[in-house]
Formats: structure tokens, C-alpha cells, sequence
């Protein structure tokens, strides 16, 4: 079997909706916004501004990154070469635990969003939610194993409906708030600082998870073709403004349709609750599942994909079982790590349905995978500004941008993430940090090998 992986598959245009793909905007209003109503206030809008700056620091990192190393393991691959295999391999395995613990977070919202098509007053049903959810887990599996470029058309057709179900639902919803009035009129002091008490923390978590995934693009590098030129970092650089306007539209649409009590308490989904309030009746109610039900096939997609390609990279590079760094002969797709991912999540999801609700599912399992890619992320971005770290010599700008800004997103987020293990429940401590430090048990020191990266260009 091969260790290359098909290039050539993915354009620029496939490479950005793969970045919005990865952040999932209808998935992350529909099950995460409510989540940060309750957490943040009136000010989440704040909040999803305030937290998008790191993220477009780390963003940066990875444009600069993959601009001298495209490469299938991406953070994992860049932290090993910048800072040595140990940091490497666990910047990899809590990309990898953070996949593996998201197959329940993506999974349960689409067994939700299927049953509100039929019967929403069963979506409560924790055994039928999962079981739902595990069937459309095999079948994204199924799709992934066939290839990248079936892949990649299947996603530009669901992210086109759904970004197109989201502009209609918000259009429908200022216009309603604009004619029939609104709850709670419009506030520029939704956009301060004003948090409740010992609540940032959950705030900046959750708004984490909201933009994760956009970094799928670099993790599909190699297969993504070289023009424009560094397509895969650009990619996943422009993605995120897409999603910043259409976390800001509905967070904004929430609070002036809803009290913030009432608004907070959606975390079934959000989009349905604000079309059907915007007067769209029941085929709003509908489209607004359907946007549900795309939008978390794609993001298991790309999830799935990160931790195909990262498992991938490993094993090529003999930090994990070599048997994971092969690819099918017909595919070009590394088809094992896809059957280890498949079997793990069933696992994962079944053990999920003895927890007692969907919203511990779902908060649990938010907290944490947002510490796991604080931990990533925050390396990727000081690795970008030791790797730059020459480039004042040149330009002013490039040092600014690829090591400043870089250096205090990645401090900004292992910060955030250190303080907010102090503040987990057990579960999410036991999943957030246990599944990190389970990782020591597979670490190999010696073995693989490393390439380099050039100090500045």
C-alpha cells in the first residue's frame, strides 16, 4: 500500500468550504449558542467578537505554516519540527482525542434534527437520539472511505443549501423583529465587556469550539491544489469570517426575539426556535432542521477527515502503528484509520446514551474538546512565531503578523485553557485531561523521524 495521498483533488474553492464545513455555522448556532447565552449574557455578541481574535492569530499561524510545510498531519507535523516530538506527538493526540470525542457531540444534534422532522416531541429520547445518530455515523464513514474528491463535491452541494437556509432564516428574523417588533430592542452594550461573574471562561470555551474545525483545510494540504498559491492556509483563513457573521446574526436575532432566559434554554436547536418565531411557520421549522442535519454531516465530515489525516501523518511518520500510514491502492485514502475511527465512535456514542440528558452531552463534551484545541492550537501559533521569529530583518509586517500575532493568540488560549480545567466537572476533567494524558501511554520517543523548518523567509 501507498503512503501518498492523491494531490490534486481539493481547489481553493473546495479548500474554503471545507473551512466553513469544519466550524459547522448552522451545528454550532443550532446546539452551542444557547450554551453561550446562558454562559455569557446579553453580551455574547462580545463574546463571539472578543474570541475570534485569537482564533484569526492562530489562523495566520497556519496560513504561515503551511505556506513552508503543507502536510497532512499539520499542527502535529509543524510542532514536532519546531519544538521536538514530544510536543508534536501530544499536539496530535488531543487533535485526535478531540475528533474521537466530538463523534458524540456531532452525531446526537443529528439524530435530534432527524427525529424534529418526523416527531419532535421524541427528540428527548436519549436511546433513539444516539441510536439515530450512530447510523448517520456509519454512513459519513462509508462516504469518507470512497474518497476525497466524492467527498468534497458531496460537501460544497450541503454547505451551499445550508449557509443558504441560514441567510433566510436571519434575513426572515430582522425583518420580523423590524415589523412586528421586537422583545428586546437592539443594544450597542451587548457588544461590551459587561460578563456576569466567573463566567468568561465558559464563555471564551465555548466560543472556541464554535470556530474549531476551520484548520481541516491545512490537514488536507497535500491533496489540495497549488493555485492560488498556498490555497489550504488561505482557505481556512477566509472560512472563518463566514462563520463570525453568521454567529454574530443569530446570536443578535436571539436576543432581540427571545428574553435571554427563554433564548438560553434552545440547546435542542437554536435556528428552529428563531424560524418558526420569524413567522416561517412550519417549512421554516423544517429547513431549519434540514440546515441542522447538513450542517453536522459536514462537520463530522471534516472531523473525521482531521483525524484521518493526522492518524495518517503519524503513522507515515512511525509515531503510531505504521499499519495507519497506508492508503488504499484505489482511493488514496488511508482507509484504516477510518475503520479505527468507526469502531471507537460507535463506542463512544453508545457509552454516551447512559448519560442522563442531551444537554450533559452536549456541555460535557463542549468544555472538554475546546481545552484539547487551546492545547493545539496554542502550539501551532508559537511554533509559526519561532519559525518567523528572523523576519523582522525583512519586513515589519511579517513579523507583526506572523509572529506577534501569532505568539499572543497562542498564549491567550493555553492561558484560557490552564484556567479553565479549573473549573470542570469531573466528567469533563476525566475526558478533557484523561484523554490527554492517555497519550503517554502510546508515546514512542525514539523511532521517527523529523524534517525542518526554514527560521524565516
Amino acid at each position: 500500500m501507498s503512503t501518498q495521498l492523491k494531490a490534486d483533488s481539493l481547489s481553493f474553492f473546495e479548500s474554503v468550504i471545507m473551512g466553513v464545513a469544519g466550524s459547522a455555522p448552522a451545528f454550532s448556532i443550532a446546539v452551542a449558542i444557547s450554551g453561550l447565552l446562558a454562559a455569557a449574557g446579553a453580551v455574547s455578541p462580545n463574546a463571539i467578537l472578543i474570541f475570534a481574535v485569537p482564533m484569526l492569530g492562530i489562523s495566520v499561524a497556519y496560513k504561515g505554516l503551511n505556506k513552508k510545510m503543507p502536510h497532512a498531519g499539520a499542527a502535529y507535523e509543524w510542532t514536532k519540527v519546531g519544538f521536538g516530538k514530544f510536543f508534536g506527538f501530544f499536539s496530535g493526540w488531543a487533535l485526535l482525542i478531540a475528533s474521537m470525542v466530538f463523534m458524540v457531540t456531532g452525531s446526537v444534534p443529528l439524530g435530534t434534527a432527524t427525529i424534529d422532522l418526523f416527531d419532535p416531541a421524541m427528540a428527548s429520547n436519549i436511546w433513539l437520539t444516539t441510536g439515530i445518530g450512530a447510523v448517520w455515523f456509519l454512513a459519513i464513514g462509508a462516504v469518507l472511505i470512497t474518497g476525497i474528491e466524492l467527498t468534497s463535491k458531496i460537501q460544497v452541494v450541503m454547505s451551499s443549501i445550508e449557509l443558504l437556509i441560514l441567510l433566510v432564516v436571519s434575513v426572515a428574523a430582522f425583518f420580523h423583529t423590524g415589523t412586528a417588533g421586537a422583545v428586546t430592542h437592539f443594544s450597542w452594550s451587548w457588544f461590551g465587556f459587561n460578563y456576569p461573574p466567573s463566567t468568561f471562561a465558559a464563555s471564551a470555551l465555548i466560543v472556541v469550539f464554535l470556530y474549531w474545525g476551520w484548520d481541516v483545510t491545512c490537514n488536507l494540504a497535500e491533496e489540495t491544489k497549488g493555485m492560488p498559491p498556498n490555497a489550504a492556509g488561505n482557505g481556512g483563513f477566509a472560512s472563518i469570517f463566514i462563520t463570525i457573521a453568521s454567529f454574530v446574526a443569530f446570536t443578535v436575532a436571539a436576543l432581540m426575539m427571545f428574553t435571554l432566559a427563554t433564548s438560553s434554554g434552545f440547546s435542542d436547536n437554536l435556528i428552529y426556535h428563531v424560524a418558526l418565531a420569524a413567522g416561517l411557520g412550519k417549512t421554516g421549522g423544517y429547513a431549519a432542521s434540514l440546515a441542522l442535519i447538513l450542517s453536522s454531516v459536514a462537520t463530522l465530515e471534516t472531523t473525521m477527515l482531521q483525524f484521518s489525516r493526522t492518524l495518517f501523518a503519524m503513522g507515515r511518520d512511525r509515531a503510531l502503528p505504521v499499519a495507519f500510514g497506508k492508503v488504499g491502492e484505489k482511493t488514496q485514502t488511508p482507509v484504516r484509520t477510518m475503520y479505527l475511527l468507526l469502531a471507537v465512535g460507535l463506542v463512544m456514542i453508545f457509552i454516551s446514551s447512559f448519560l442522563p440528558s442531551i444537554a450533559t452531552i452536549l456541555g460535557d463534551s463542549v468544555s472538554a474538546i475546546a481545552v484539547q484545541v487551546c492545547y493545539y492550537y496554542g502550539l501551532a501559533g508559537l511554533v509559526c512565531a519561532w519559525s518567523y521569529r528572523d523576519s523582522l530583518r525583512e519586513s515589519l509586517g511579517t513579523f507583526i503578523g506572523y509572529v506577534v500575532f501569532p505568539a499572543l493568540s497562542a498564549i491567550a488560549l493555553i492561558g484560557l485553557g490552564l484556567y479553565a480545567i479549573t473549573t470542570f466537572n469531573e466528567t469533563t476533567k476525566i475526558v478533557g485531561i484523561g484523554g490527554l494524558l492517555i497519550g503517554i501511554v502510546f508515546f514512542r520517543p525514539k523511532g521517527y523521524g523529523s524534517a525542518s523548518l526554514a527560521p524565516a523567509e
